[in-house]
């Protein structure tokens, strides 16, 4: 596996745990997470630091780094701890804890969404990126911004399939963030949308900086994630068992991609293998237990 044809896989256990009913303890969160960062995925996303009132299940963040940075995990792993954050304060609280690689931003392309998920209308959420960006800046952290609602959105609001591509032309000469992760957060995409959507991001700005954070229904199998590489993006999230999703999604069993899909897919492709395949599989197994 070349560097440049490799993919990037993104674990996201903080998608599958904000959104799921029974609250799950930091002693649990801290047992899946040292088995997740034995697997060898190139990508955490862990947590978030956003109001707890908003999402109190991810209101631990803090303590859940700090208690990993204590034990001294991240001098064992490459992988890379991602949190997400949604305006000035969640980032300079993010950036303080020296584990945290990657601040992720979630720009939507719907004034409905944004308002909904963040409180912001699209101009305060562009001021608030660029102050995250600043921070990024100086404290040494990677950007991620995520452009929710990239295929489309149920409550009208203007679309069109190139739209993505203007938005990541933007974010590229405004900010410059070292990856757009191209969202269809309501899993409303087919894959021929997704495959065009991405031919024209990825010429637009880039392989490089391009990545797929997708829901799919699970009758649709990896057909969305293959799209989505035959565009040209190397990047992918996934979620183990394919827990979490959006609650504003039309189908309730739609949700985050099966990371244990994309990894079959991916080894038999030659596009990614774990480090540790043994951890893998510890790692579904507790998923099972935590989601049961």
């Amino acid at each position: 596996m070349t560097p440049d044809h490799r993919l990037h896989l993104v674990e996201c256990p903080r998608d599958a745990i904000q959104g799921w009913p029974p609250p799950i303890t930091t002693e649990d969160k801290l047992a899946y997470c040292r088995t997740l960062l034995r697997v060898g995925f190139d990508t955490l996303d862990m947590g978030s630091f956003v109001s707890p009132k908003a999402m109190p299940a991810m209101a631990d963040t803090g303590k859940v780094l700090a208690q990993l940075e204590e034990e001294g995990i991240w001098d064992q792993t490459d992988t890379r701890a991602l949190v997400i954050v949604a305006n000035e304060r969640g980032a300079r609280d993010a950036v303080e804890f020296e584990s945290v690689s990657d601040l992720g931003f979630p720009l939507s392309i719907s004034p409905t969404f944004q308002e909904r998920n963040t409180r912001a209308s699209i101009d305060e959420a562009w001021r608030r990126l660029d102050l995250v960006s600043n921070l990024c800046a100086k404290s040494g952290k990677e950007l991620v911004v995520y452009l929710s609602m990239g295929f489309g959105n149920p409550y009208g609001d203007h679309w069109n399939e190139d739209m993505p591509a203007v938005w990541a032309s933007e974010l590229q000469k405004r900010l410059t963030p070292s990856v757009i992760s191209i969202a269809d957060t309501i899993g409303a995409a087919d894959p021929e949308l997704v495959e065009r959507v991405f031919s024209r991001v990825v010429t637009e700005v880039g392989h490089e900086i391009v990545g797929a954070h997708l829901h799919i229904h699970p009758m649709e199998g990896l057909e969305k994630i293959k799209a989505a590489h035959r565009g040209g993006c190397f990047r992918m999230d996934g979620a183990l068992r394919g827990v979490g999703g959006c609650p504003m999604a039309q189908d309730d069993l739609v949700g985050n991609v099966p990371t244990e899909w994309i990894v079959e897919w991916a080894g038999k492709s030659g596009l990614w293998q774990p480090v540790q395949p043994q951890a893998l599989d510890q790692a579904l197994s507790l998923a099972a237990d935590l989601f049961a």
